[in-house]
């Protein structure tokens, strides 16, 4: 029998928002709702451990970044579609979700207008899509990211969630018991980074991952 609604996750740590997208989608014939998450970490466990079509993930939201979950789920369950929600209307935004594993980008203060045709896009294995950003764009976007081309991030995977988590106001033990390494390994990868970047202190810190989108100002 065929299923008639294509089964949805929908991540983002905005209540609100979370309600006003699920308004949206639950209303097509052909959508629905099925999980919610407030958080990446969330997101990848529900993302696992349900029966799922399509994750749409917020790009920034806390203890993991809607593109760390988005790394996880490409690595863990690469045959699920993964659709970017972003309010930063950039194309590095852009190259960073499509080497995350993403399928499609939709900004939010368009999402009443293109999140519908994005999902609908991302769920047919269309090719990617980003309403107002020109195909030569999309090209080099597609380019670098399979060319694996990352010049302004030079942190890893590990060493971003930990430098997100330091900018959350996290201390040492919590970025631990969240990550399930030791203290001594979150403050030899805190070393790392410092030395990559060339910064000083958290405040310095917390800058770069703003900059970067890991957290809102």
């Amino acid at each position: 029998m065929t299923r008639l609604k294509s089964r949805i996750l929908l991540a983002d740590d905005h209540n609100l928002v979370r309600r006003g997208l699920r308004h949206i989608l639950d209303a097509q014939p052909d959508l629905e709702v099925t999980a919610e998450a407030a958080d990446g970490a969330e997101a990848v466990r529900a993302a696992l451990e349900g029966e799922l079509d399509l994750a749409i993930l917020d790009i920034s939201m806390p203890r993991m970044t809607g593109l760390q979950a988005a790394r996880e789920l490409h690595k863990r369950r690469p045959e699920l579609p993964i659709l970017i929600l972003t309010m930063h209307e950039n194309e590095q935004y852009l190259r960073e979700a499509l080497r995350a594993g993403a399928s499609g980008y939709v900004v939010k203060k368009v999402a009443d207008r293109d999140l519908v045709e994005a999902v609908r896009a991302t769920l047919r294995g269309g090719e990617f899509r980003y309403p107002g950003t020109g195909s030569e764009a999309i090209e080099d976007a597609l380019r670098a990211a399979r060319e694996g081309e990352d010049p302004r991030h030079p942190l890893t995977p590990r060493e971003t969630e930990i430098v997100k988590l330091i900018a959350e106001s996290y201390t040492t033990k919590e970025i631990a018991q969240a990550l399930f390494i030791a203290e001594k390994t979150v403050d030899s990868h805190r070393a790392n980074v410092m030395e990559k970047l060339g910064l000083h202190d958290r405040v310095e810190l917390t800058r770069y991952a703003i900059r970067n989108g890991l957290v809102e100002a």
